[in-house]
């Protein structure tokens, strides 16, 4: 397998991501899940991924897709395509598996999945975290990334457009 086979083989339906998920769990890898529109790429995603990554063994990334971008976002989002952001999430080392999700919470994707830790950014509190429930219900746990200041999506748009 080359290196732009490994990385497509990695994004997934959801379920092939379930199947795989699975599988794994039977080797007693413990499962991180995160999800987010990954709409540009920056470095508070990089760094938020690879904090995600460190919770377990195996990180799988949930990844709006446009539909669903649009309809959080508003017009004009988003920016890349969702074959785009989910091949760019699937090339970071620390991404074992990439899953989209067309629903507006990943809540439907996180119970199928069954991680073992959920994951989200420091912009939200446990009690906002979509799916938080039924992870802390099945015996896992839900972490808070610190936000890294000074790096959004947004406000990464609204530079490039000042330009």
């Amino acid at each position: 397998m080359d290196r732009i086979q490994w990385i497509e083989h990695k994004i997934c339906t959801r379920e092939t991501a379930v199947h795989r998920c699975n599988a794994l769990r039977t080797t007693s890898k413990r499962i991180v899940f995160t999800n987010g529109c990954f709409d540009i790429l920056h470095r508070g995603h990089l760094e938020q991924l690879a904090s995600a990554a460190d919770l377990g063994d195996v990180l799988v990334v949930g990844v709006n897709t446009d539909a669903s971008v649009q309809g959080l976002k508003g017009p004009g989002r988003p920016v890349n395509r969702e074959q785009d952001r989910a091949f760019q999430l699937a090339a970071l080392l620390c991404v074992d598996i990439v899953c989209l999700f067309d629903e507006d919470t990943p809540a439907q994707l996180i119970e199928a999945i069954r991680p073992d830790v959920l994951v989200k950014g420091g912009d939200y509190t446990a009690d906002q975290v979509a799916g938080a429930d039924f992870v802390l219900r099945h015996g896992g746990r839900v972490e808070i990334i610190p936000f890294v200041p000074g790096y959004s999506t947004s406000s990464l748009i609204t530079r490039i457009r000042e330009l």
